[in-house]
């Protein structure tokens, strides 16, 4: 009997990690984590605790702390962001997810992990798309830190462990029409992601079709970091 090849999705709920569920689910078991179902992955004894009960072939890490504003809110600029909540950014994106990877690594002999960077990990976010309001600091440092953070794993973990991280573009969901044509604008592509783009990436990289495949990071942005 073949086993089934498990694996972990953190952010399950959230709009790719719930794509990515649904999607691998296919021909994978999957086991989800996510602070809507009561996980919360920043409590480090939790998260001691859980992956010492579950074991996986892969973890995906979808999970991240965003700078989503609601409806009827505006988004200030670098001189209202504030340094607790800049800290905020850094415990959830950077630390959380480190203590997520070495437990991960701590309780399997071998597997695949995949973490969520960003395009405003590499390059700035623009602040001529924001209508003169500026995209939270914290998320485009942290995320850059989440690429750095890949490579550092990827070295001190292999050969045993494969470590990559994707940095998606924007995702289309829910944003204003204006929004959408100012960012098309500004993509070769000339459109924003669908939210099923990252699926078979994904599942490579979970693979042993990814075999050779480590400290990568997989810039999936229709073009938008090549101007």
């Amino acid at each position: 009997m073949i086993e089934e090849l498990k694996i972990i999705i953190t952010g399950s709920e959230g709009l790719i990690g719930s794509q990515l569920s649904d999607f691998l689910a296919n021909n994978y078991e999957i086991i989800k984590l996510d602070l809507l179902l009561g996980h919360d992955l920043t409590d480090e004894l939790f998260v001691k605790d859980w992956f010492s009960k579950n074991n996986a072939h892969a973890l995906v890490n979808c999970f991240a702390l965003n700078d989503h504003v609601k409806e009827g809110e505006k988004r200030g600029t670098l001189f209202d962001q504030n340094l607790q909540t800049l800290s905020k950014y850094f415990d959830v994106n950077l630390v959380s997810l480190f203590s997520v990877c070495r437990e991960f690594a701590r309780n399997n002999s071998k597997g695949a992990i995949v973490n969520f960077a960003a395009t405003t990990g590499i390059v700035s976010a623009r602040p001529d798309l924001y209508d003169g309001s500026h995209k939270d600091i914290g998320y485009s440092v942290s995320k850059a830190g989440v690429i750095n953070l890949t490579k550092y794993l990827a070295t001190h973990l292999a050969p045993n462990f494969r470590v990559n991280c994707i940095s998606p573009g924007g995702i289309e969901h829910n944003q204003d029409e204006s929004f959408k044509q100012k960012y098309s604008q500004l993509t070769p592509m000339r459109r924003m992601m669908k939210k099923n783009e990252l699926n078979d990436i994904i599942e490579y990289l979970c693979s042993d079709k990814s075999s050779y495949v480590t400290g990568a990071n997989f810039i999936i942005d229709g073009g938008w970091t090549s101007w």
